[in-house]
C-alpha cells in the first residue's frame, strides 16, 4: 500500500515537474507579458479554488481512487491543449480557459491521495508517525522533481520548449494505467446515498465544520493563503530570475536549475523532517521554525544580486519548505475524522489557491514593474504574515500537536 502511494507520487511528480522548470520561459515565448504569465497561472489556481469542494465530493462519494483516475486523464488532456496554445500563440484569453481547466485536474488529487493513504494506514494497523510516511514521500518526490526539472530543461534546449510538455502527457497517461491496475480504496466505504448537488452541500458544510470550524485547524489553513499562495509564485518567478543573474535569458538548463535545487531541497528536507521532528515536542515548533526561515530566505534573495548566493538562498528556501511539509501534513491529517478527510485536506488546498489567485497577479506586476528582486522581497513580507497564525493553532494546544504515531482516529 505504501508501495502503491510512492509509485503513484513518483510518477506524478515526474510527469508534472518536466514542465516546471521551463513553464515561465515557455509563457513568455508564446507571447505573454510577466503580468500576463503569472496572471495565466492564477488562472490554474483559480480552477482549483473552484473545482476543489466539487472534486473533494467526488472522493468521498465515489472514492478516492475514481478522483486520481479523472484526474490524471484531464491533466493529460490539459497539457496537450497547453501545448497547441504555444504552438498557435494564442491570446490570453484561451490561456486563462486552459489554465482553469488544470487546475480542475491537480484538485482530482489534492487532498484525495492524501486521504487514500491515510486511511489505508489506520485500516492495516500501521503504528509509524505520519511525518515518517510523508517523510519518504517527499524524497520519493524529490528524486522524480530533481529527474524531472533537469531532463525537461535539457530536453527544452536540445529541442524546444514544447517537447517537456508533450512528455508530461505520455507520462500521466502511464499513470492512468497504473492506477487503475495497483490503486484500491482501503478503510474507507463512500457515502453514495446524496445526490450531486446535495452531497457537494454537505461535504461543504462538513469540511467549514472540521475545517474553518476548528480553532487548531481554522488558523493552520489561514496560514495556506500566505505559504503555498506565495510560494507557487516563488517557484516559477525563480526560472527567469536565475536567468537574469545568470546573464543569458535563453540558458534553459539554467532555469531548469531552480527546480532541480528544489527538488534536491526536497530531497534533503524530506530526510530531516522527521528528525527535525524528534527534536521539538511539539509539531508547530517545527512549522513555525520553517515559515520564519522561508520568508527570511525570500528577503534575501530579493536583495543578493550574485547567482550563487542566490542558488544558496533558493536550496535553504526548498529545505525550509520542504521540511515543513511532512510535518504540516501529519498535523493536518491528526485532526480531520477519515470520513471528511479528503474533503477538509482540499478545502485546506482551497485556501491555498486562494491566495495564488491573489498574489501571483500582484507579485507578476511587481516584477514588471520593478524586477524580479523586488517582488522576491514582497514575497518574504507577504509570507511572513503566516507566522501568527500558526502561533494561534499552537495556543489551542490540540492533541495532533504532540502526537508522534498514528491515532486510531482523529480528534473531533
Amino acid at each position: 500500500m505504501q508501495g502503491t502511494y510512492y509509485t503513484l507520487l513518483l510518477g506524478n511528480t515526474l510527469a508534472a515537474s518536466f514542465i516546471w522548470g521551463i513553464n515561465t520561459l515557455f509563457l513568455l515565448d508564446a507571447g505573454l507579458s510577466n503580468l500576463e504569465a503569472f496572471s495565466a497561472n492564477a488562472f490554474f489556481t483559480a480552477g482549483m479554488l473552484i473545482f476543489e469542494i466539487p472534486t473533494g465530493v467526488v472522493a468521498d462519494t465515489v472514492g478516492r481512487r475514481a478522483s486520481y483516475l479523472l484526474g490524471t486523464i484531464t491533466l493529460a488532456v490539459t497539457t496537450v491543449l497547453y501545448w497547441m496554445l504555444w504552438v498557435w500563440h494564442s491570446p490570453f484569453w484561451a490561456w486563462a480557459v486552459v489554465s482553469v481547466l488544470l487546475g480542475l485536474g491537480f484538485t482530482f488529487f489534492s487532498g484525495a491521495v492524501d486521504a487514500w493513504l491515510v486511511d489505508a494506514l489506520k485500516a492495516t494497523g500501521y503504528q509509524g508517525s505520519l511525518e515518517t510516511v510523508f517523510g519518504r514521500a517527499q524524497i520519493v518526490g524529490g528524486v522524480a522533481m530533481l529527474a524531472g526539472s533537469v531532463l525537461g530543461g535539457v530536453i527544452a534546449q536540445l529541442t524546444n520548449l514544447g517537447v517537456p510538455f508533450l512528455i508530461r502527457g505520455g507520462i500521466l497517461l502511464v499513470m492512468f494505467v497504473v492506477a487503475a491496475l495497483l490503486m484500491r480504496d482501503l478503510g474507507f466505504q463512500p457515502d453514495r446515498s446524496e445526490g450531486p448537488i446535495r452531497a457537494t452541500r454537505t461535504v461543504l458544510r462538513a469540511s467549514i465544520h472540521y475545517g474553518l470550524g476548528d480553532p487548531p485547524v481554522r488558523w493552520l489553513m489561514l496560514t495556506s493563503p500566505f505559504t503555498a499562495g506565495v510560494g507557487i509564485y516563488v517557484f516559477y518567478a525563480m526560472q527567469p530570475y536565475l536567468l537574469e543573474l545568470w546573464g543569458d535569458e535563453e540558458a534553459y538548463s539554467i532555469a531548469g536549475l531552480a527546480a532541480a535545487l528544489l527538488s534536491g531541497a526536497s530531497i534533503v528536507g524530506g530526510l530531516l523532517a522527521p528528525r527535525v521532528r524528534k527534536l521539538f515536542r511539539r509539531r508547530t515548533s517545527v512549522i513555525l521554525l520553517a515559515a520564519v526561515s522561508s520568508a527570511i530566505v525570500l528577503i534575501g534573495l530579493g536583495l543578493v544580486r550574485d547567482f550563487w548566493f542566490a542558488v544558496v538562498l533558493v536550496a535553504l528556501w526548498g529545505i525550509a519548505s520542504a521540511i515543513d511539509d511532512p510535518v504540516h501534513r501529519a498535523y493536518l491529517n491528526d485532526m480531520i475524522p477519515s470520513k471528511q478527510r479528503a474533503t477538509v485536506l482540499s478545502f485546506d488546498s482551497l485556501m491555498g489557491s486562494g491566495g495564488g489567485v491573489v498574489f501571483q497577479p500582484l507579485l507578476g506586476r511587481a516584477a514588471d514593474v520593478g524586477g524580479y528582486a523586488t517582488s522576491m522581497l514582497w514575497s518574504g513580507v507577504i509570507s511572513a504574515v503566516a507566522v501568527p497564525f500558526v502561533l494561534l493553532s499552537r495556543a489551542q494546544r490540540p492533541p495532533a500537536d504532540t502526537a508522534r504515531e498514528v491515532t486510531a482516529e482523529a480528534e473531533v
